[in-house]
């Protein structure tokens, strides 16, 4: 009993590490539409390391946003670049829609280092980035950026070379780079800029899951020590595969262990029977010495004298004889050979008996002393 609570308690802590490792239920996080799960995962106790792909962490944290006061946000980390809040996330095309909580996205871009994450941009543009006299572009038709600007200078981006050296006696150049965009800002020879006012469009190669988004699975790893990905067409079996895991436990270790504490069980009970019962025969048949003036055993050929038969199906007893044998205290069974007493019919099993009689020249049950009955 104590290997099987063992076991028990054994499986039970088991199956607690594992949930507590499995446990890749999709999340949410504030009141963004879209869920959290496979590639990324949200950093904590709400999911567990491998429920996502290294480099995908994300953490939901509260903040003041849009005049909201504790409003929760998701926010993703770039390495040399900072926390973004996330806006969408599309799993099927693989793109992650960003934008500064700060509200001044071109300022970020100014500084953005993609090098040491798996994010990248899915279309670029070669930005300009001028300073100029707020007076010179005041009734103009270039679109400044205002978190950049100031009541002294107004900061602009363009794709156009022709307006960089239009502008340029009069603006000085605050860096030239290649900028993550949502879309085209203009073509080379129109003289436009942006406010860069829209959001941080990146996206991902690694791990590689749109042909399983597009058969509506679900990517996850194999299992918990694996780092092979694996696509679930049901996706709730990404979600279960903690359970699935105790289940081949339970059968493999729990089950063989219960029916083994219960063969031991019974086998120590069977032997306990057994002892118990050869204890009560050998004290029943093995009688005292007879006491002085008692009388003495019966000779063999008186013994043998005595009537013996074969008990049938029916287990059926001349005289007032019971069902046990009262030396033996065993039950009687049909093919039993007993042999009874003259006199007073009492019957027990024969090799009972016998050895009662050598000792004792009484019956066991009535204590009469039988007369010898003459040998057929």
């Amino acid at each position: 009993m104590g290997f099987l609570l063992r076991t028990i308690f054994f499986a039970l802590f088991l199956f607690q590490t594992i949930q507590s490792q499995n446990d890749c239920r999709f999340q949410s996080c504030g009141e963004n539409q879209f869920l959290v799960r496979f590639p990324f995962r949200l950093r904590g106790e709400k999911q567990p390391e491998r429920c996502g792909y290294p480099g995908f962490d994300l953490i939901c944290t509260t903040t003041t946003y849009n005049n909201k006061r504790n409003s929760q946000v998701p926010l993703l980390n770039l390495p040399y670049s900072g926390d973004f809040v996330i806006r969408d996330i599309n799993y099927l095309t693989q793109e992650i829609q960003l934008y500064d909580p700060n509200n001044c996205l071109p300022k970020r871009l100014l500084n953005l280092n993609l090098s040491s994450s798996p994010f990248f941009s899915g279309y670029s543009e070669n930005l300009t980035f001028l300073s100029c006299p707020p007076e010179q572009i005041a009734n103009s038709r270039f679109a400044k950026i205002d978190c950049l600007s100031n009541s002294t200078s107004s900061v602009l981006a363009t794709s156009s070379m022709n307006l960089v050296k239009a502008l340029s006696d009069n603006c000085s150049t605050i860096a030239a780079l290649s900028v993550p965009v949502l879309w085209p800002l203009q073509n080379s020879n129109d003289w436009l800029s942006s406010d860069l006012s829209g959001d941080l469009m990146l996206t991902w190669n690694v791990p590689n899951c749109e042909g399983c988004e597009a058969r509506g699975g679900v990517c996850g790893f194999e299992n918990g020590t694996s780092d092979r990905i694996m696509c679930y067409t049901d996706p709730r079996t990404v979600q279960s595969r903690g359970m699935k895991i105790f289940k081949i436990i339970a059968l493999s270790i729990v089950i063989p262990a219960v029916t083994c504490s219960i063969c031991i069980s019974s086998l120590s009970c069977m032997f306990e029977r057994r002892r118990d019962r050869d204890s009560a025969t050998s004290a029943a048949v093995a009688p005292q010495s007879p006491a002085a003036g008692a009388p003495e055993g019966l000779d063999e050929s008186t013994i043998q004298s005595y009537k013996k038969l074969v008990l049938g199906d029916s287990r059926r007893l001349p005289g007032p004889n019971g069902a046990t044998c009262p030396i033996c205290l065993v039950d009687y069974h049909p093919r039993d050979t007993l042999r009874c007493i003259p006199l007073c019919d009492h019957c027990f099993h024969s090799d009972c008996v016998d050895e009662w009689l050598r000792l004792n020249g009484t019956c066991p049950v009535c204590r009469n002393s039988p007369a010898p009955t003459p040998p057929e």
